[in-house]
Order: structure tokens, then C-alpha cells, then sequence
């Protein structure tokens, strides 16, 4: 019987768990075309119909955890700072699943950065996801719950500073477990509001 579309995404379906099972347990290192169909239970010459060679394997990998890392549930909390807090939170190390999809965040920057293509496209998430605090951060200027200054620079600095707590978190998850990544950034984001890191013009 002919293949149907619906047996194809199916299929693609099971690939992309397989994709996803080997990030978990490996990370970017351990990805290949063989792991992938190891854990697939199938052979090397399937895969190919899927992904030709490494680099299309690589891509749709760090696809994957981009679509991943966006269907997390976040944190609702309308706006202002309680806003700023909660889109920082959703960046921590906070869960199973969250440290999970970290591990394989910071797995993948090796294999980006010696690719100028993939940089430029890590460098495009970075730039997206600040502009998003951006204006998170801006509304609670507007509101007076942040001292005014250049929101861009409040921005980059609140996200260099959670991303930081987050490579600290994966190499020493014991010193810092989640409620005490919550406890620094509640005390960077108080001395944010007190003046104590703001950024000016």
C-alpha cells in the first residue's frame, strides 16, 4: 500500500522524539545520525531520507528545541515588574523540564558557534528574546516600578545576569537549586528597582 501524508508526520513525529531523547541524554555532542536511529530502532539509510547530512540533522535539532523551549507553559503575570520576574523565571533552571531544555541549550553553543551560519541565528534568538524584555521592562518604567533609563541596556544586563544564573545552576544544580536561583533574582531585581543596578541614559 502507498505511503500516506498522514504515515509520513507520523513518522517524522517518532524521528523528532528520537532527536529529543538523544539531546536529553547526551546533549549536542553525542548527536549523530547513528544515535538518532539507534534510539529510532532503525538504520542510518532511513534517517537520511530525513536529514542528508549532519548539518540538516543539526538544524532541525536546535529547531526542535526552539519550538520546545516556546510550548513551555510561562508564567502569567500581567505587567510591570511582576512581568519582568516572571519572563526571567522562565528562563531558570526551575524544573526537570526546564533543566532539561538548558542542558541542551548550553550543550548546542559549542556546535554554533563554530558554525557562522548557526551563530548568526543564536545571535537572532538572543537578540528576539531581549526585545521582548525590552519592552517588558520599559512598561514598568512607564509604571514607576523601575527607575527610568535605557530599557535596551536594563535588558541586556537583566538577561547576561539570568543566563548566567542558569550555566551556574547546570555545573552546581546542589549550591544552587531552584528556590535559591527565585531568592538572586528576587535580590537583583529589588536592587534593580531600588536604583542599585539601573542603567541610565
Amino acid at each position: 500500500m502507498p505511503r500516506t501524508k498522514g504515515d509520513h508526520e507520523a513518522r517524522r513525529r517518532d524521528v523528532s522524539e528520537a532527536v529529543w531523547r538523544v539531546l536529553a541524554a547526551h546533549g549536542f555532542g553525542g548527536l549523530t545520525m547513528r544515535a538518532v536511529a539507534t534510539e529510532l530502532g532503525a538504520t542510518t539509510g532511513l534517517l537520511t531520507h530525513y536529514f542528508p547530512a549532519k548539518r540538516d540533522l543539526v538544524t532541525y535539532a536546535l529547531d526542535l528545541l526552539a519550538e520546545r523551549t516556546a510550548a513551555r507553559p510561562r508564567r502569567a503575570a500581567g505587567e510591570g515588574l511582576p512581568a519582568v520576574r516572571a519572563a526571567l523565571l522562565d528562563i531558570l533552571p526551575l524544573t526537570a523540564e526546564a533543566t532539561a531544555s538548558n542542558r541542551i541549550w548550553v550543550s548546542s553553543w559549542d556546535t554554533a558557534l563554530a558554525d557562522p551560519a548557526l551563530s548568526d541565528d543564536y545571535a537572532r534568538k538572543y537578540a528576539q528574546s531581549r526585545a521582548k524584555l525590552r519592552g517588558l521592562v520599559a512598561a514598568a518604567q512607564r509604571l514607576g516600578e523601575l527607575p527610568p533609563g535605557d530599557p535596551e541596556r536594563v535588558a541586556a544586563a537583566a538577561q547576561s545576569f539570568v543566563l548566567g544564573l542558569v550555566v551556574q545552576a547546570l555545573f552546581n544544580p546542589t549550591a544552587f537549586p531552584p528556590h535559591r536561583q527565585t531568592e538572586l533574582l528576587d535580590d537583583y531585581l529589588a536592587s534593580l528597582a531600588s536604583g542599585g543596578h539601573a542603567v541610565m541614559e
